[in-house]
């Protein structure tokens, strides 16, 4: 690489996640001089994937790998491997012959949420905040426009959390809208809101601290990266140096105290609509939150099929469960098996448009 010999036909590759410290030395034309930044894969590479992990996997003759890679937008590869093992070990767990496709659910449920702990012993007092909690988040979630549709909610602990409520989008994502950011702000004070309307305001808990975190850096993002607020399309703060791809070391302050004030002001403003937002879905829709959460009381976990049967009315053991199938005849293979023989959906829904705005 010193430029004094002939080496025609060699080809020099190497991998970093810390571009911003390489001496420039090597990066010089005839070096380093092309860099090609490894993104999260599409669809179609995700399914590439998981075909490569699951050749040597006997798979059911219903497992469908374009519809596990369709369910799993912003999976990288090394998450998608990991769902391929998860539901190996499932399906061995329960000493079936080949992996079924609602093995692949259960291994992607542990992968997004956490694997659940049932040792974990709540009160009921605790049990019925958390289900009005995630009932809160999972009903403003359905009603808000451009949100990600619902997947699953669950009252079972996972990891440190008490209850879980997870969206998945129906595609890739490149890019976001500013309708789209106001509606997850909103989605995360729907739990906060659950418990300050059904148990009173002297009765919430810490239980939304990581919303309100998530949500006030969202606001603050808005307002000082992403210029979607009343101050207009202006950025506030420069970045230092990243240490990884992604990430910033520090955060310079450029503007004035004032400045300052202002902002701090757009960000409680836009909180304060979304937490409005929220609590008008809630409070319309107070029949739909009380049967959510008792549903949720009696089944813990409630896909996205189950979801939308309950805020609709509709009983939870109607048609569809008439139709389900017995996969491998083995009724104890999930680590949370429904309740009144419901049987879990595949994948949640692919559809142009959100069912559960429409």
């Amino acid at each position: 690489m010193d430029g004094f010999e002939s080496n025609d036909g060699v080809i020099l590759v190497a991998s970093t996640n810390r571009p911003d410290v390489l001496d420039p030395a090597l990066l010089r034309p005839g070096r380093f001089d092309r860099r090609v930044v490894v993104g999260r894969p599409d669809v179609k590479g995700r399914e590439g994937i998981l075909k490569v992990h699951t050749r040597k996997i006997p798979l059911d003759e219903n497992v469908d790998i374009s519809v596990i890679a369709r369910g799993t937008p912003g999976f990288t590869g090394a998450d998608l491997a990991n769902i391929v093992n998860e539901a190996a070990l499932n399906a061995a767990r329960y000493n079936k012959k080949v992996v079924t496709m609602t093995d692949f659910e259960i291994a992607k449920d542990k992968v997004l949420m956490g694997a659940e702990r049932r040792s974990m012993v709540l009160s009921d007092h605790e049990k019925k905040l958390t289900a009005y909690h995630e009932a809160g988040h999972t009903l403003v979630g359905l009603k808000m426009p451009s949100a990600d549709p619902v997947h699953k909610v669950s009252i079972i602990p996972r990891g440190m959390a008490l209850g879980v409520t997870q969206q998945l989008p129906e595609a890739d994502r490149h890019s976001y809208t500013k309708e789209y950011i106001m509606s997850q702000i909103a989605i995360l004070m729907g739990g906060r809101l659950a418990e300050e309307i059904y148990f009173g305001a002297d009765k919430v808990t810490t239980g939304a601290s990581n919303d309100i975190e998530r949500a006030t850096e969202l606001a603050r993002s808005m307002v000082c990266e992403y210029g979607m607020s009343e101050l207009g399309p202006l950025t506030f703060g420069k970045k230092e140096e990243q240490i990884f791809l992604g990430r910033e070391i520090s955060q310079h302050r450029d503007y004035s105290e004032d400045t300052a004030i202002k902002i701090d002001q757009e960000v409680k403003k836009i909180i304060a609509l979304q937490y409005e937002s929220a609590r008008r879905i809630l409070e319309d829709n107070a029949d739909a939150m009380v049967r959510l959460s008792e549903a949720l009381l009696e089944l813990e976990t409630l896909d996205s099929v189950q979801i939308r049967r309950v805020v609709a009315g509709l009983p939870l053991d109607g048609d569809d469960s008439a139709s389900s199938a017995n996969d491998g005849g083995n009724a104890a293979e999930s680590e949370e098996t429904p309740k009144k023989g419901f049987k879990k959906p595949i994948l949640p829904p692919i559809t142009p448009n959100n069912p559960a705005t429409a």
